[in-house]
């Protein structure tokens, strides 16, 4: 067998297929993944991520491609023999067991001796915070603390590689948000390089540190959450993370520091270049928040244009307005609610103009 190539990376997946009766739904793909990173494919049911993690526990082969980890072939090597431990969206907790019992079990299961066992739960319990719920039964835990049982239970074997598939599903939204950063400063703690599956692009852009969008088997976008959500590479990663306005125009000027896209409602001026002719169709993307609104008409040429209040949503922190513009398209616009009270609140029918800076846009050319 050919040795793996020298990398930094602890884990490789390198041009990895997999197909089930001629259907590839993971189709070519290669990431390395840095030594106690937390890592995130993201994208909806049926673009690949689980399948790409069955394989990275052993659960599935893949069709052709390598992991390595650490340096180590893996495609030889058995669920229960890979240096991984997998923490599933059910937890899969015993129920007739305690949680102290929970957390031993895979360690008794390995034959190590009971004292070592002992001490490595109670550091576990330590770890999360749960030492007074050691003799309770799962049904006598709330989710979030099932959830820090899960945790604790892959932890416990000191595996290489922590692979999560939907953490935080099963917890409801306010548990969930309270719970992400949790469980990062726990995985943190470790040093246990981490993947995580999910489909909820908020919990992939607070808990990882890098992040892969999936669509069809394939990566369209590998990076830091703040590179993908403010320079998406397609028109589908910016529309699968967070809310954005998508416009289509042509170039009307290329620069190398600057682009200017005639659209149906107005003429964008871009803060960068592309690598583009005059002419070709664009997608310019614009994110909500970054759009402001007043009453008057704004002096700049570019970056402007007017329209008509026609719903809006208080979310408490922000208030979401729908612009009709002139072409009957819809713009939407998030304004922080800095102030509880204002006397010139927007609200539905008025006729506004919205304005946002040269850097606010980014032009997408796929």
């Amino acid at each position: 067998m050919t040795p793996p190539a020298k990398s930094s990376a602890f884990l490789q997946i390198q041009d990895v297929v997999k197909e089930f009766d001629g259907f590839k739904a993971v189709n070519h793909v290669s990431l390395d993944v840095a030594k106690g990173e937390i890592f995130a494919l993201l994208g909806s049911s049926g673009c690949g991520k689980s399948t790409l993690l069955r394989m990275l526990a052993g659960f599935e082969v893949p069709t052709s491609g390598r992991i390595v980890l650490d340096g180590r072939d893996l495609a030889d090597l058995p669920p229960y023999d890979r240096p991984i431990n997998m923490m599933f969206q059910s937890y899969a907790l015993f129920p007739h067991l305690s949680v102290w019992d929970n957390i031993a079990f895979g360690l008794r299961r390995e034959g190590m001796s009971k004292q070592r066992a002992a001490e490595r739960v109670d550091a576990m319990l330590k770890l999360v915070q749960l030492e007074r719920f050691a003799q309770r039964k799962p049904h006598q835990l709330s989710g979030g603390q099932q959830q820090r049982v899960a945790l604790a239970r892959s932890l416990a074997k000191q595996p290489q590689l922590l692979l999560l598939d939907e953490p935080l599903g099963a917890l409801d939204k306010k548990l969930r948000e309270q719970t992400q950063i949790e469980l990062v400063n726990i995985i943190e703690s470790v040093g246990v390089t981490c993947v995580m599956v999910t489909h909820d692009q908020e919990e992939a852009m607070t808990m990882a540190s890098r992040i892969a969008v999936m669509s069809e088997g394939r990566f369209l976008q590998v990076g830091a959450p703040g590179e993908i959500y403010e320079t998406p590479a397609t028109r589908f990663v910016a529309d699968f993370i967070g809310n954005v306005n998508l416009m289509d125009g042509s170039v009307t000027t290329d620069e190398p520091d600057h682009v200017v896209v005639d659209c149906a409602d107005c003429r964008h001026y871009v803060g960068h270049g592309i690598t583009g002719n005059l002419g070709m169709p664009v997608t310019v993307a614009l994110r909500p928040e970054k759009i402001h609104l007043s009453r008057r008409q704004p002096a700049e040429a570019f970056n402007t244009v007017s329209g008509t209040i026609k719903e809006m949503a208080y979310f408490g922190s922000f208030t979401v307005y729908h612009l009709v513009l002139a072409s009957g398209a819809m713009l939407k616009v998030s304004q922080a609610n800095v102030q509880r009270h204002r006397d010139d609140q927007f609200t539905w029918g008025d006729e506004v103009w919205a304005h946002w800076s040269r850097s606010a846009p980014v032009v997408l050319t796929q």
